[in-house]
């Protein structure tokens, strides 16, 4: 049976390059050997870090949600200045605005 002929499971994806059906954890094509990206849709959400950096950014909620503990703690000890909020809204406005692979790949645990 060839991958015309039958649909995707759950478990599967299509290669990237030769469109050959592949396992969803396979880093490279059996038939073609082409590398496969990884999901963009594993690790952290962007518009879930967006929206915190929107809204609670100068308290570093952002930055303990994307596991930038140092970071969220230099926040919160500078939070009464009002820098870490102007911070925060402009990397909210940035994360909202990012593509989705590039979020992916600088942000994915």
């Amino acid at each position: 049976m060839t991958a015309e002929q039958r649909s995707k499971g759950p478990d599967e994806k299509f290669c990237e390059s030769c469109g050959e059906i592949i396992k969803l954890q396979a880093e490279i094509c059996p038939k073609c050997g082409v590398r496969q990206k990884k999901s963009p849709t594993s690790g952290k959400s962007k518009n879930t870090a967006g929206i915190l950096a929107l809204f609670i950014g100068g308290l570093g909620v952002h930055k303990f949600y994307l596991g930038q503990a140092g970071m969220g703690i230099l926040y919160l000890l500078f939070c009464w200045t009002g820098i870490p909020l102007l911070v925060g809204l402009i990397e909210g406005i940035v994360y909202l605005t990012m593509d989705e692979e590039k979020f992916a790949e600088k942000y994915s645990s």
